[in-house]
């Protein structure tokens, strides 16, 4: 029975990456943002709005898809959610400005986001307690690798219809694909679930922590400081990674594209690779990895120039990739340091450092633009954030083992 109960619970994996599929397509809006330029007439910085809102959204909601979990079954949490995302989409087709578009599609949708995010991986947490990192940073794949699906498909359907009717087809498409999706999602029985005393954890996975309790804790500190640390660097080089190579390597608008979608595979790896990371590893010398390439990758950046194709591609790739990295790290690490009991209320919390992260990353890498006339400068800050890190880890997610 328990040997057909380990088999089955694989179904859960792919399940949870086609619903990140769908929820990922925000990673798709460069595809919109010329062309809503075009429609509304605006300038770039509006057409960035409804992009920062989505984020925010989607980071600060994330809390109360933990509290429905606590009394609603996931299925009908993610079908929720589902809903609002599908709703949000199909509402941004019938936006006649940017402040409209900003709510139906950042407030709406993306709160959506929020709710159904963290109930796949608390879903498949309690299903792989023997492997909890691996398996929550497969099934967080679907996230980083949507724009390689959803991106030429949106693109297409611009082309044929334009951006607002894309909107609407899309919208059409989620509402059912998540709520059709959402219907195996349960949490086992305690008395099928697989060993997990092979696991790396540690002696403070025995602990159950409670939300309040946590957010108290110095350890809830320095991984809500470490996760914003690296989302406001992963995000502010995502926000800027067609732009540095136009602007410092002199690459054609063609391929850069072309590199922006590239990047996007190691964004995707970077979850599954850095769960299994802090599987083998513990979070502290997972964290410290992912800093110290961080600091790799902006002394590349700082030594390129025009022509230096290779090490932009090196230095953005290793910046994409840790970026995906963190994004299995936390919701890991809030399993170990805090229990699997409170776990989606936690990492609802937890994840709000996503959140400040992503409006400080492009509201910072704007502002070094527009005041020092080159993103270049934007690596000296990746280099103090590398550096701050470091010290961050070391001082409060460091365990007694080391």
């Amino acid at each position: 029975m328990k040997e057909d109960i380990k088999k089955s619970r694989w179904l859960f994996i792919p399940l949870g990456i086609l619903i990140f599929i769908c929820l990922g397509t925000v990673y798709s809006w460069s595809v919109f943002r010329k062309p809503l330029e075009d429609y509304f007439q605006i300038g770039s910085t509006q057409s960035g709005l409804p992009f920062m809102l989505f984020l925010a959204s989607y980071a600060f909601l994330m809390p109360a898809g933990g509290l429905l979990m606590q009394r609603f079954s996931p299925r009908a949490v993610i079908m929720a959610g589902g809903a609002m995302v599908g709703i949000g989409w199909i509402l941004s087709g019938y936006s006649n400005d940017i402040i409209t578009l900003s709510f139906t599609y950042g407030v709406i949708a993306g709160g959506g986001v929020g709710i159904v995010y963290g109930v796949p991986m608390a879903v498949v947490a309690k299903w792989f307690p023997d492997k909890k990192g691996l398996a929550v940073g497969l099934t967080l794949l679907g996230f980083g690798l949507s724009p390689f699906v959803t991106a030429p498909i949106a693109r297409l359907l611009i082309v044929l219809y334009n951006p607002l009717q894309t909107f609407k087809i899309l919208g059409v498409v989620f509402l059912f694909i998540i709520i059709f999706l959402a219907i195996p999602f349960k949490f086992p029985a305690n008395s099928i679930l697989p060993d997990s005393s092979k696991s790396n954890y540690g002696s403070n996975y025995k602990f159950e922590i409670e939300t309040r309790q946590m957010m108290r804790s110095s350890k809830f500190r320095g991984l809500w400081i470490c996760f914003g640390i690296s989302t406001m660097a992963g995000l502010m080089s995502i926000g800027i990674t067609g732009s540095v190579g136009e602007e410092i390597i002199k690459l054609d608008p063609g391929h850069a594209a072309w590199a922006v979608s590239a990047f996007a595979v190691f964004n995707g790896i970077g979850r599954p690779l850095f769960g299994w990371l802090t599987d083998k590893l513990n979070p502290y010398r997972t964290s410290l990895i992912t800093y110290t390439i961080m600091i790799l990758a902006a002394t590349l950046m700082l030594m390129a120039g025009n022509g230096s194709t290779y090490l932009y591609l090196t230095a953005f790739s290793l910046l994409w990739l840790i970026l995906g990295g963190w994004l299995a790290i936390a919701p890991t690490t809030t399993l170990i340091f805090f229990g699997q009991k409170y776990y989606s209320k936690n990492y609802g919390f937890v994840f709000t450092a996503y959140g400040v992260g992503a409006i400080l990353g492009v509201l910072a890498s704007g502002i070094i633009r527009d005041t020092l006339g080159s993103y270049r400068y934007v690596f000296y800050l990746l280099l103090a954030l590398g550096v701050i890190g470091i010290l961050v880890s070391t001082r409060f997610i460091r365990n007694k083992e080391g």
